[in-house]
């Protein structure tokens, strides 16, 4: 009798292996925020989301309708303090890259050199340089493709993080934030990257960590097919064997209330949820704040940890008080992180050649 109990017991649990059962109690829920401290801003969103993906809830939101926003400089990659991604690579792309410099517009070398003397030298940049640098930007690039273009955004994103160890360029995610992405994308949220940085170099960087390109907005260049010249695209027809090259033309440096006209014309909705971390984020939370249809929050990220990244904590503090009093929740890098880029990764000092 024990022996046909033993054979039938054996069966069952071999059973349970093959179809996944368990014999034990039901698996508990993924925890998505390991890497966060409970705090006000985790709590806020979590119950947020809890009370609008729940059917009996006043406030429910269809999932069509859960549409959030993200920046993306400083508010899940990293700042790279003293300045942005996009300026590093036009100052490498001006100043350095061999294959480029000589070519280059006296002035795109100017901004180019601006760039590296606030760096270096903590120099002032003139006022309303990110207009500037967008310029100086479009010029930079001109004639690439848009396979070279990418390619080159990589390969220097390939390169060691000045003033870190440990890390390149293009892992310089903050990892509590991707975990974000991860939560909302389990609870039937669609979110969006809306930077001011160039719609490509967000690309570029954002396809590692699954990204859909479709789903991120930034500042544009005109683009125009290879052999088209000063042909009107609406007179024009693309051959098979052409490419998509980049003009030197600005169309839009997708900052404050353009990230709203943006947002507008190329989502189609008015999200619920919406996350940043500076004042170009504003007209985007507020557009969001707005929305009479549901439910919303709005983030924002400061960076106010200088024991494990270059910050400036006291003038982040400062903003975190002006952020709360605008209504926008606060995430603090320092309080409510437990990492910020991972193990292994170091604050060092800066070093240049």
């Amino acid at each position: 009798m024990k022996k046909h109990f033993y054979i039938f017991v054996l069966c069952t649990l071999s059973l349970c292996m093959f179809f996944g059962c368990s014999t034990n109690e039901p698996a508990q829920p993924k925890e998505y925020f390991t890497l966060w401290n409970q705090c006000e801003a985790l709590t806020a969103l979590q119950t947020y989301v809890e009370d609008v993906t729940n059917p009996n809830s006043p406030n429910y939101i269809e999932a069509s309708d859960r549409i959030a926003t993200f920046d993306m400089d400083g508010t899940f990659i990293g700042e790279l303090y003293p300045t942005y991604f996009e300026y590093n690579l036009l100052e490498y792309r001006v100043l350095d890259d061999t294959a480029y410099r000589d070519k280059a517009p006296e002035d795109v070398r100017h901004t180019a050199q601006e760039i590296r003397d606030f760096v270096r030298n903590g120099t002032k940049l003139p006022d309303h340089f990110d207009m500037k640098h967008a310029h100086a930007a479009a010029k930079a690039y001109a004639g690439m493709t848009l396979a070279q273009f990418d390619r080159y955004v990589k390969a220097y994103a390939a390169r060691p993080a000045n003033g870190f160890a440990g890390m390149t360029y293009g892992q310089s995610f903050y990892k509590p934030m991707l975990q974000v992405f991860d939560y909302l994308a389990a609870n039937g949220f669609t979110y969006y990257v809306v930077s001011g940085s160039d719609r490509f170099i967000c690309r570029a960087l954002t396809e590692s960590i699954g990204i859909a390109p479709n789903r991120v907005i930034g500042m544009d260049v005109r683009l125009q097919s290879s052999a088209q010249g000063t042909e009107a695209g609406v007179n024009y027809t693309m051959g098979k064997e052409e490419d998509i090259i980049r003009t030197d033309e600005l169309l839009i440096k997708n900052l404050k209330t353009n990230k709203v006209l943006q947002i507008a014309q190329e989502i189609g909705k008015v999200p619920v949820l919406s996350f940043g971390n500076s004042g170009g984020d504003c007209a985007m939370h507020n557009y969001c704040l707005g929305n009479t249809a549901h439910k919303t929050l709005a983030f924002m990220l400061i960076a106010d940890d200088d024991e494990r990244d270059h910050a400036n904590r006291d003038k982040a503090l400062q903003l975190g008080d002006q952020w709360r009093e605008a209504g926008y929740q606060v995430i603090s890098m320092h309080d409510d992180f437990k990492t910020i880029y991972g193990s292994g990764v170091e604050k060092t000092e800066f070093v240049f050649e």
